[in-house]
């Protein structure tokens, strides 16, 4: 029986349109119109653990939870000796939703570096290339692909394209790609179609993030105000009545 011919890549599957440049144009120049820079180096870990708190949460919130942590243990090992219920106290005093289960991630991820790294440090990803980074970083409990490709993005300096639901919400409503596809396949495509430049990829995510809070919004879309609106296929079915056909 002959071998199964793999299927090709996702982004040969469902190629890119022409003016998908012009998307990442637009939006930049709305809302990212310079290029970031590095910003100052951080421990991965305290890294990864904050973006861990701002899942779900705001920016207020996990800032707060994560100040309120580094008050209770100067040092990781401290977190790690008083275990989950003690680090959800800490969590829930300082406000925020889901203190249990992101305590139980936070210690899970402390013990599995401690149990197969000897050390409750990630500076060793800095020397790794970017898919063993990602490797370490997604055997971590409770880190997905879009918490991994946010460290290696903006900690890392590495060209990932994290994808949230704002961007995610903005693709499927140009009809990009099929309304059915996972975020994770949402990422792979991005990955694959958009150049792989960090600063680039950086001002992107920074972009598509603003316009899917702040224009293409889950209800309620401003589409009249929108710098993609004749690009987009879903401008006259979820804009203001003026803007309908």
């Amino acid at each position: 029986m002959p071998p199964r011919a793999s299927r090709p890549p996702l982004h040969e599957q469902t190629p890119p349109p022409d003016w998908l440049p012009e998307v990442i144009a637009r939006l930049r120049a709305e809302y990212h119109p310079d290029l970031p820079l590095p910003r100052p180096e951080r421990q991965v870990l305290d890294a990864l653990l904050r973006t861990l708190l701002s899942q779900q949460n705001t920016s207020t919130v996990a800032a707060r939870q994560f100040a309120a942590l580094k008050a209770a243990y100067p040092r990781w090992e401290a977190a790690l000796l008083d275990g989950p219920d003690g680090i959800e106290t800490v969590l829930r005093d300082a406000g925020g939703g889901l203190a249990r289960i992101k305590a139980g991630y936070i210690h899970g991820i402390l013990a599995h570096l401690h149990e197969h790294l000897g050390t409750l440090d990630l500076a060793a990803t800095r020397q790794l290339n970017d898919q063993e980074a990602r490797n370490l970083l997604e055997g971590l409990p409770g880190i997905g692909m879009k918490t991994a490709s946010l460290v290696l993005l903006f900690d890392l300096l590495r060209p990932a394209l994290p994808v949230d639901t704002n961007i995610e919400r903005v693709a499927k409503r140009l009809e990009l790609f099929p309304q059915r596809w996972t975020a994770e396949k949402v990422e792979r495509w991005f990955d694959a179609v958009v150049p792989r430049e960090w600063a680039q990829r950086a001002a992107f995510h920074v972009a598509g993030v603003r316009h899917g809070r702040l224009t293409c919004r889950p209800r309620e879309p401003r589409c009249d105000r929108c710098v993609l609106q004749d690009l987009c296929p879903s401008a006259a079915l979820l804009g203001p009545s003026e803007t309908r056909v």
